[in-house]
């Protein structure tokens, strides 16, 4: 009975060994587990003459509830109201003074999607130009909105819808947001269309949003290896020209179509990008360090006021005084030591070493620029 229960652990023990083998086996083959990211083609180009176009006008808001500008340091407003007024057959150039304020001049701009056809709505964005307080409830009058060309190429109208408020009474006022901009959702009609026959074009060029050499390269390859032809070209490091097959049936358009799902890792420089005035720091992964010392301390001197009052005994005759009493601390800096940061650390080891010293978002600015000056920073290091 004992052989066979030690028999039937030997064979357990067995085909357990065999279960880890076959698995060792099978992460050794498989390789290292990729750590990059590859991105869709759409996301890292931009298709030539694929692009918006910036459209602006001038028009009058009203049904302000007495927010609207004052006429009389707005005279744009008034003129702008009485031909108006004029264009619907009511005459007020007579009129000595127009008295109204719930009129407001505003400027308007929208961005007309490429492929726009006539009839489609896009929205728009209402900004006031004078003095007027708030937006809410204003409905916006038929305003053209015009190209760069002097073209109108869409006529916006409606009423506007504003995110911010304001409120103020005798003592104070409260204002969140910015009531004085809106939007208008689908408040404008597209009344000219741009001519750009995309699907008749031979070739077209992919432009990069963040140019690069290497990403340029990886684009080109992965191109040409899903059409099986040499159809793409890296033109520098921003562009990448792409010809249609003389072998592909289809237009332009559809070659486009096919490619833009395709995955390429991209490539970055490696980069610090620093923005002093808010203290935000981002540092690229590819960031690395040569071997150096740092060492931050600053001499700091606070003086705190803490004034006594010295009150007089009873039936003394005395007055009651203020008795100055004045605290001064030094802080050296002579419990920072310095830390050493080894030849090629990386992102993790830098952040692990700045926050090892104590040093603030200012320091550690200040940090990497000196580090930058000694030459031992491989990256380059942007200020915005």
């Amino acid at each position: 009975m004992n052989e066979t229960v030690e028999t039937a652990m030997h064979r357990e023990r067995g085909k357990w060994i065999i279960i880890v083998i076959l698995l060792c086996g099978l992460l050794l083959s498989a390789g290292p587990v990729a750590t990059a990211a590859p991105s869709r083609l759409k996301d890292l180009v931009m298709v030539e003459g694929v692009r918006e176009n910036q459209l602006v006008g001038y028009g009058l808001v009203v049904g302000l509830n007495g927010t609207g500008d004052t006429l009389r340091n707005a005279p744009f407003t008034e003129q702008s109201l009485e031909a108006m007024l004029v264009r619907l057959g009511v005459n007020t150039r007579d009129a000595q003074n127009i008295k109204t304020d719930n009129v407001a001049a505003v400027m308007v701009t929208a961005d007309l999607p490429p492929f726009a056809r006539q009839g489609q709505r896009i929205d728009v964005n209402v900004a006031a130009m004078g003095d007027a307080s708030d937006l809410r409830g204003g409905v916006l009058l038929v305003t053209p909105l015009m190209g760069a060309d002097g073209e109108v190429y869409a006529v916006a109208q409606g009423p506007i819808t504003v995110a911010g408020f304001s409120a103020q009474g005798q003592a104070g006022n409260v204002t969140q947001g910015v009531p004085t901009s809106g939007r208008i959702a689908n408040g404008a009609i597209v009344e000219r269309e741009v001519a750009f026959d995309f699907s008749s074009l031979k070739r077209v060029r992919l432009a990069l949003r963040n140019p690069d050499f290497t990403t340029a390269e990886r684009i080109t390859r992965a191109i040409n290896a899903a059409l099986g032809v040499p159809a793409a070209r890296m033109l520098d490091a921003a562009t990448v020209e792409l010809l249609r097959p003389p072998s592909f049936a289809g237009s332009i358009a559809e070659l486009v179509t096919r490619i833009e799902q395709l995955r390429v890792e991209p490539d970055f420089p490696a980069k610090v990008v620093i923005d002093d005035r808010s203290g935000v720091i981002v540092i690229g992964a590819d960031v690395r360090i040569s071997e150096v010392a740092i060492a931050q301390g600053n001499l700091t001197i606070r003086v705190m006021e803490t004034p006594q009052v010295s009150q007089p005994g009873a039936l003394s005759g005395g007055q009651t005084t203020t008795v100055p009493r004045t605290n001064i601390a030094v802080d050296t800096g002579e419990e920072r030591q310095m830390a050493v940061l080894d030849t090629g650390v990386t992102l993790q080891d830098l952040v692990d070493g700045l926050n090892a010293l104590g040093v603030g978002p200012r320091d550690i600015i200040s940090i990497l620029q000196a580090i930058k000056a000694a030459g031992a920073l491989q990256a380059e290091i942007e200020i915005i």
